[in-house]
C-alpha cells in the first residue's frame, strides 16, 4: 500500500473535523453580523427624538465589531483622517466660546457620526454583499416612516400629528426636510429594480415608489423635491450611458415614461385636497420670504463668510444660530462657524476627494457598481442641497458617505489584485 492509500493521522484527521465544524460556526456568525448591520440601517430611519435608539445601538455594535476585527485599510484613509481633522477643527472651535453651553456634546456627535461613515465603508470593504443588504433595510425603513408622515398628515391614524410639523409630513423625524431627503435613495433603488430589474418584482417595487413619492411631496421641502427630481434624471442618464443596447435603451425610456405618468397621477390625487393645494402652492416658489427678506437665509450667509475672514478659528459650535436667530442653512458656512478653517478645508477635500474617485469608478462593470452609482448620486444631490440646508447632522449622509468610500475600496482592492495577476503571469517568449 502506497503512502498516497494511508489513512490520515490523527492530527490531521481532527483538522479537517475542526474545520466542518467551523463552516457553519462561520455561516452563523456571518448571518448574525447581517443582521446587526441591517438592524442598525433600519434604525437610522426613526430619529424622533434624541438620543435616537440609532446612536445608542450604533454605538454598541461599533465598540463590539471593534473588538472582535473591525479593519480600516489604507484604502479608506483618506475618510478617516480628514473626517478627523475636521472634528478636531470642532474641538477648536469651542476653545474661542465663553461659554461652551453643550457644545462638547455637538461635536461628540459630530465624531459618532463620522465613525459610522467609516465603520460602514470597513464592513462594505470586507463583505460586498453586505450592500444589498443595507439598501433593503434602508427601503423598509423609508417605506414605514413614510406611510407613519403621510397617514400623519391626513389624520388617518390617532396622534397623527406627532409625524407632522408645520402641516408638512416628516414621519418618524424631527424635521421635515431630514425626513424628504432620506427617502430618496430609497426611491432610487425602487426605480433602478423597476428599469432592470424583472417584471415579477416590478409591482412590488411600484407601490413602494409611490409611497416614497408621496411622502417626498407631503413633507414640503423644496430641497427633497428638487433632490428627487435631480436623483432620477442622473440616475437614467448614468443607465443610458453605461447600458449601449438599443432595446435596453428603449426599455428605460418606456419604463421612465411609465414613472413619470405614476408621478403626476400621485400629484394630482394629492392635490385634490384643499391643505396639500394651498401648501403647495405657497412653497412651491423658489424664494420664500424669510428667504430674501432682511437678515433673512442669504443675507445671512453673506453675514458669515465675512465674519470666517475675521475668525479663522470659528465662532464656536451652534453659536451663529443664537448671534442672528436662525442657523446657518448652508453646509459650507456651518464649516466655517462650527469647525473653522482647518474644518473647512477637511471637509472640501474630503468633498472632492470622494466625488474625484467616486465618478472615476461609477460605471465599470462590477458587482457593486449599480450600488456605487445610485449612492454616488444622491450625496452629489446632498451636496448640491447643502447650500441652502445643514446636512451636518444627517444620519443617513454619512451612511452615504460610508457607502461611496466602502465601494471606492472595493475598486482599489480590484485593481491591487489585478496589478498582482498581472506580475504573476509568466512572460511571453519573444522568437
Amino acid at each position: 500500500m502506497t503512502s498516497a492509500a494511508l489513512p490520515a493521522s490523527g492530527p490531521s484527521r481532527a483538522a479537517a473535523q475542526r474545520s466542518r465544524i467551523a463552516v457553519p460556526q462561520r455561516a452563523a456568525l456571518g448571518l448574525l453580523a447581517s443582521f446587526c448591520v441591517g438592524l442598525g440601517v433600519f434604525l437610522s430611519g426613526f430619529v424622533i427624538r434624541e438620543p435616537a435608539p440609532y446612536e445608542i445601538y450604533m454605538a454598541a455594535l461599533i465598540g463590539l465589531w471593534a473588538l472582535f476585527g473591525l479593519r480600516l485599510s489604507r484604502h479608506i484613509a483618506p475618510l478617516i483622517v480628514l473626517f478627523v481633522v475636521f472634528n478636531i477643527g470642532g474641538m477648536i472651535s469651542i476653545l474661542t466660546m465663553a461659554d461652551t453651553r453643550d457644545t462638547p456634546m455637538y461635536i461628540a456627535v459630530s465624531l459618532f457620526l463620522a465613525f459610522t461613515a467609516m465603520f460602514y465603508a470597513a464592513i462594505i470593504e470586507a463583505e460586498p454583499r453586505r450592500l444589498r443588504l443595507i439598501f433593503r433595510a434602508w427601503v423598509l425603513a423609508a417605506v414605514i416612516t413614510a406611510l407613519f408622515g403621510i397617514l400623519g398628515y391626513f389624520h388617518a391614524i390617532p396622534g397623527g400629528e406627532m409625524f407632522t410639523r408645520y402641516d408638512r409630513a416628516m414621519g418618524v423625524f424631527q424635521d421635515p426636510n431630514v425626513f424628504g431627503p432620506f427617502l430618496v435613495l430609497p426611491s432610487i433603488y425602487l426605480m433602478h429594480g423597476l428599469l432592470t430589474g424583472t417584471l415579477r418584482a416590478a409591482p412590488l417595487r411600484a407601490v413602494g415608489l409611490m409611497v416614497l413619492t408621496l411622502g417626498v411631496f407631503l413633507s414640503f421641502s423644496r430641497a427633497a423635491w428638487g433632490l428627487f427630481g435631480v436623483s432620477m434624471i442622473l440616475m437614467v442618464f448614468a443607465l443610458l450611458l453605461k447600458e449601449r443596447s438599443g432595446a435596453f435603451r428603449l426599455k428605460i425610456l418606456i419604463m421612465t415614461l411609465i414613472g413619470i405618468a405614476l408621478l403626476i397621477a400621485a400629484v394630482i390625487i394629492a392635490m385634490q385636497f384643499d391643505q396639500v393645494s394651498d401648501l403647495f402652492s405657497n412653497r412651491a416658489r423658489l424664494v420664500q420670504d424669510y428667504d430674501g427678506e432682511r437678515l433673512g437665509r442669504f443675507e445671512r450667509h453673506k453675514i458669515g463668510f465675512l465674519m470666517a475672514m475675521e475668525h479663522p478659528l470659528g465662532i464656536g459650535p451652534l453659536e451663529f444660530g443664537l448671534l442672528w436667530g436662525e442657523d446657518t442653512h448652508n453646509i459650507w458656512l456651518k464649516a466655517l462657524m462650527d469647525y473653522g478653517w482647518l474644518g473647512f478645508v477637511s471637509y472640501v477635500v474630503l468633498i472632492n476627494w470622494t466625488f474625484v474617485q467616486g465618478f472615476r469608478y461609477m460605471l465599470r462593470d462590477r458587482p457593486w457598481q449599480p450600488y456605487l452609482m445610485m449612492a454616488l448620486i444622491v450625496l452629489a444631490g446632498h451636496t448640491l442641497i447643502g447650500n441652502v440646508i445643514d446636512t451636518d447632522h444627517w444620519r443617513h449622509f454619512y451612511l452615504l458617505m460610508g457607502i461611496v468610500w466602502g465601494c471606492i475600496a472595493l475598486e482599489m482592492r480590484w485593481q491591487q489584485a489585478l496589478r498582482g495577476e498581472t506580475r504573476r503571469a509568466p512572460a511571453a517568449k519573444v522568437g
